[in-house]
């Protein structure tokens, strides 16, 4: 079985990056990152998988794992570390069943319910958030905030990873609250270098 063996979880968003995604992924793996998310729902299976080819080549050469959004049969095909779901996606017993014991299978949560649930059913690891106000979390509705986070830890015995709205200075606040790492998309994409955001990140944990 793999184990959760990283802290910061960068998840793609390639309309935020000011570079081609594949670069700016490399860029954040030179600085040291060591998870990406695949997650570009916009995309056709067959681009998916061309640009999950690619990213695999590139976990594979930085020694970081490649977890693919949703996509199960993206993730077989590409020999992916690990699949995330969402709350309308597959559940993970089923996903269990298809991708067996060695790929880790991660799933986002808004609340103490659906993290306990996650946790119940045989996540590897949860994203619980919006933690803080963020653009691409508005359509979970409001944040969940610290308080919610520090519920979820004293219940739930997987890794938990905050995310939504965390930035570089408030990185303290949330692992003092027993997260046991961070998900960021546009903190580290949308800034003018990747390698730097990636690198303020990994020395603020």
């Amino acid at each position: 079985m793999q184990t959760i063996d990283f802290r910061l979880y960068l998840i793609t968003d390639r309309k935020t990056a000011k570079v081609p995604l594949e670069e700016a992924v490399e860029e954040a793996f030179r600085a040291g990152l060591k998870a990406v998310q695949l997650r570009e729902k916009d995309m056709t299976g067959r681009e998916v998988l061309a640009l999950a080819t690619k990213l695999r080549e590139l976990s594979a050469r930085y020694g970081a794992k490649l977890f693919i959004n949703d996509r199960v049969d993206v993730a077989l095909l590409v020999g992916a570390d690990g699949v995330h779901l969402g709350q309308s996606s597959m559940p993970i017993p089923v996903v269990r069943g298809l991708v067996g014991e060695n790929v880790l299978i991660g799933q986002s949560t808004h609340s103490l319910d659906e993290a306990t649930e996650a946790a119940r059913k045989g996540a590897d690891f949860i994203t619980l958030g919006p933690v803080y106000e963020t653009p691409s979390k508005l359509m979970y509705g409001a944040p969940v905030g610290i308080e919610t986070l520090q519920k979820v830890r004293k219940k739930v015995k997987v890794p938990v990873f905050a995310i939504g709205g965390i930035k570089v200075d408030n990185v303290g606040d949330v692992m003092g609250s027993g997260a046991d790492g961070i998900a960021v998309i546009s903190g580290i994409l949308s800034g003018d270098s990747v390698f730097d955001a990636t690198k303020k990140y990994l020395e603020s944990l």
